[in-house]
């Protein structure tokens, strides 16, 4: 039976207002659009700093662009505890070792399944690292991503680093819809590809068959 994700948060949040706790939440973010929804929503429950660990993008000016877009959202987006900010590595040469063999799979196939373990695993390391209660990833807000993969993802390598997944579709509760709402608020630079080369590639060849 399918596992409703969004219960399991809001049921997860409820216990946390009971008790009146504040747990620090490790959040990986993709981009500074898919995080404005999720900045809102969990701020209110957890203390957070943004995880900004995303190797495969492509260009590296396109990398450049995307974290000074997140950062600049964090310093401008009012939320009810601070939100604190953690830079990755830009380790492009660990994505593509990763990819290796995969490079003419289609788009969310097993070389995206690669990529979100790639980037969850070093989202665990540093939660166990910096003793974080949870980790989790804004990746589930988009309607692409396949929410349950990321959360079987999530929840495996929670185990493995001892450090809480927090279980999340973010595309419900209109998620998705809110976060281009803020995007539109904020200015924020709304790319039109996931960030790697070869999802350049999908959407250069989708743009050019609609010519």
């Amino acid at each position: 039976m399918a596992v409703n994700y969004q219960r399991e948060l809001d049921q997860l949040l409820g216990r946390l207002q009971e008790e009146k706790r504040v747990p620090a939440l490790l959040l990986h973010s993709c981009c500074a659009p898919c995080s404005s929804y999720v900045l809102e929503y969990l701020s209110r429950y957890f203390e957070i700093t943004v995880f900004y660990y995303n190797p495969n993008i492509f260009p590296e000016s396109e990398y450049t662009k995307r974290i000074l877009e997140q950062q600049t959202l964090i310093s401008e987006m009012e939320t009810e505890h601070p939100v604190a900010f953690l830079a990755g590595c830009y380790d492009k040469e660990k994505f593509y070792e990763m990819a290796r063999g995969l490079e003419h799979v289609k788009e969310g196939g097993e070389r995206c399944m690669r990529c979100y373990e790639l980037r969850l695993r070093e989202s665990a390391r540093m939660a166990r690292e910096g003793g974080f209660d949870y980790f989790t990833t804004t990746l589930s807000i988009s309607p692409m991503k396949n929410a349950a993969k990321l959360n079987e993802i999530g929840e495996r390598l929670g185990e493995e680093y001892g450090v809480k997944y927090l279980l999340s579709d973010f595309k419900k509760k209109n998620g998705y819809k809110r976060s281009t709402e803020l995007s539109k608020e904020y200015g924020l630079y709304r790319q039109d590809y996931c960030g790697c080369e070869f999802s350049l590639r999908e959407a250069q060849k989708r743009r050019n068959q609609q010519i």
